[in-house]
């Protein structure tokens, strides 16, 4: 199946109007968000455009909308990592924005940071204690999207953070039968490398907690 991923904006001429910008899919996956700039709140124009200030001057007397939700449960959040503004969401996590809330495809953040492959978003999410593990409406996680992204940088971070391999999507796949199964072997590689980590990690706990039950008895002879 050929893959198409473009970008496509409508702007309207008359300043109380709104603008769409819609970002395509890659086979069948929407990867960004259809915005309409007149259903979204301050916070999230702010966030959408990366304007720091602004954000700023909003949360300042009132801390509550730093979570605010629009029509289809997006944070500013969820915006700012879509549109690709990591300082964005420095300040909004660290302003003690709630990290793992979902839209309505119950996707976090983190998820559409990592279909939209803003690296730097993801960084900063995840230093922050973001969950890789939350599903999506379709049970993938943020390392199915790695995956279907090809992003090897971003797959790389979220197995550092201990992201859960063993995860299944709604077809029952987990991130390394997904790649699989669309034939992405750089995916693959990186994945069953984790995998077998993981495994001698396992195997070398095994071995030192039985160490430590072994008990040592000393017989001196007086």
């Amino acid at each position: 199946m050929k893959k198409i991923f473009t970008w496509r904006r409508q702007e309207s001429s008359s300043s109380g109007s709104s603008t769409s910008i819609e970002r395509s899919r890659v086979g069948d996956r929407e990867l960004g968000y259809h915005i309409r700039r007149k259903d979204l709140g301050k916070i999230h124009k702010a966030a959408t455009e990366g304007n720091i200030k602004k954000i700023k001057q909003i949360l300042l007397p009132r801390r509550n909308d730093v979570n605010y939700r629009d029509k289809k449960n997006r944070t500013a959040l969820h915006l700012a990592c879509v549109f690709g503004h990591p300082a964005v969401v420095s300040l909004l996590a660290d302003s003690k924005c709630l990290l793992d809330l979902c839209d309505l495809d119950n996707r976090t953040p983190l998820i559409k940071a990592v279909q939209c492959q803003q690296e730097e978003c993801v960084a900063a999410l995840l230093d922050r204690g973001a969950n890789p593990d939350i599903r999506d409406i379709d049970g993938n996680s943020a390392l199915h999207h790695a995956v279907l992204g090809e992003s090897v940088a971003i797959l790389a971070k979220l197995l550092l953070s201990n992201a859960n391999m063993e995860v299944r999507n709604k077809d029952n796949l987990t991130p390394l039968l997904l790649a699989e199964s669309e034939q992405k072997e750089q995916m693959m590689a990186l994945l069953v490398k984790k995998g077998r980590e993981f495994e001698n990690m396992k195997r070398t706990n095994r071995h030192t907690s039985n160490d430590k039950g072994f008990k040592v008895f000393f017989v001196i002879d007086f």
